[in-house]
């Protein structure tokens, strides 16, 4: 139960490697900003990367797809690709759970 507690006090730090403003890493932003709202609101972070201004940083995180979110903070990391149009995967690949 502790734990828990702790888990929910920490800032999520998440990143979302995208290639350019394609509809798809819209689409994921667009998706990511609204779970984030509803379940982590004030308690989360979002680093958007543009791959194609900064490649060198998908070797960081091991990017081989975009748009792929990354769950940098709580940790473990944690990776998603897809535009993260199904809000259940994402919540559950992020292991966020429900705000009560």
């Amino acid at each position: 139960m502790e734990e828990q507690e702790i888990e929910k006090e920490q800032t999520w730090e998440l990143r979302l490697y995208i290639a350019g403003k394609t509809p798809k890493a819209v689409t994921a932003l667009n998706n990511l900003k609204r779970y984030c709202e509803e379940h982590l609101k004030g308690k989360y972070m979002i680093e958007v990367i543009d791959l194609l201004e900064k490649p060198q940083l998908a070797e960081g995180d091991q990017i081989f797809a975009v748009p792929t979110l990354v769950r940098k903070v709580p940790v473990p990391m944690r990776k998603i690709i897809g535009d993260l149009s199904n809000e259940e995967k994402v919540l559950v690949g992020l292991n966020i759970r429900p705000l009560t």
